[in-house]
């Protein structure tokens, strides 16, 4: 797999009516290849506007970013994305949703639609290819996104809070899925989460980002993504481990929120 590299992204956008938001700030971090990054912060850190960057969708004020040896300028197929609302085709059934991909690019439907079945089945929805996405919960939709996003085969998923519209349940059965799709597929995943619990499950990475302008202020390097491929996650975030670093998580967090409603109030 790919290594990302993001070096030195500061990003501004002008206001229309005059002035500048500063979003992002010095942002500069090599990613291993098959490593699953967890990005978490306080609302208005630039999860999001990195996370766009890094698929291509925006462009930084100044600084690059390469995947590979590659220089990110725009959408390729080597990076995936996946929305927290799965941004499916109304008017297409689940197969054709999930083969949209190579069929754009000419692919023989004797050499997709096997890899579609594949797909369904890897993300538990064997027999549900002729289903329209209306007949289908918020969690299945969301396994529909996951499988067209793997049905393009990058080397890079990037996930903007994917679960976040889930009820608790199908999200605990989500994080699971994706946990597992990145351990057999090796692929590299960078996702946004407000959840600090999710974070720190799902990510064998985590940048915890601070506002004003954007910036990575904590790095961990966590266990619990591995652990959970065997152990059960519910138990996994009753450790005490796990509680010590989402309580100092939490605490930081809320330090930040305070200083900044503290600003704004000044």
């Amino acid at each position: 797999m790919k290594a990302l590299s993001v070096q030195n992204i500061d990003m501004v956008y002008d206001l229309p009516k005059g002035g500048s938001v500063h979003a992002l700030s010095n942002i500069e971090f090599d990613l291993e290849g098959g490593r699953l990054l967890t990005l978490l912060g306080p609302s208005g850190c630039g999860k999001t506007t990195l996370l766009n960057i890094i698929a291509g969708f925006l462009g930084p004020t100044s600084g690059e970013v390469y995947l590979g040896e590659e220089k990110i300028t725009g959408p390729s197929e080597d990076r995936g994305m996946v929305f927290q609302q799965g941004a499916l085709f109304e008017w297409l059934n689940v197969s054709k949703n999930i083969s949209f991909g190579p069929r754009m690019k000419g692919a023989r439907k004797s050499d997709y639609l096997p890899e579609v079945d594949r797909l369904l089945d890897i993300v538990g929805l064997s027999g549900f290819g002729d289903k329209q996405i209306y007949e289908l919960s918020g969690g299945m939709q969301q396994r529909v996104a996951l499988a067209r996003c793997l049905a393009n085969d990058p080397d890079m998923m990037l996930m903007d809070e994917p679960l976040g519209a889930l009820d608790a349940l199908t999200r605990e059965k989500m994080q699971s899925l994706i946990l597992h799709l990145w351990n057999d597929t090796g692929k590299s995943i960078v996702m946004v989460t407000h959840s600090v619990e999710e974070a720190l499950l799902l990510g064998d990475k985590v940048f915890v980002m601070a506002p004003r302008p954007g910036r990575i202020e904590k790095i961990y390097e966590l266990p619990f993504a591995h652990r959970a491929l065997t152990e059960d996650p519910r138990e996994i975030k009753k450790g005490a481990d796990f509680q010590e670093v989402k309580e100092e998580i939490l605490s930081f967090i809320w330090e930040m929120e305070e200083e900044i409603m503290g600003r704004d109030e000044a």
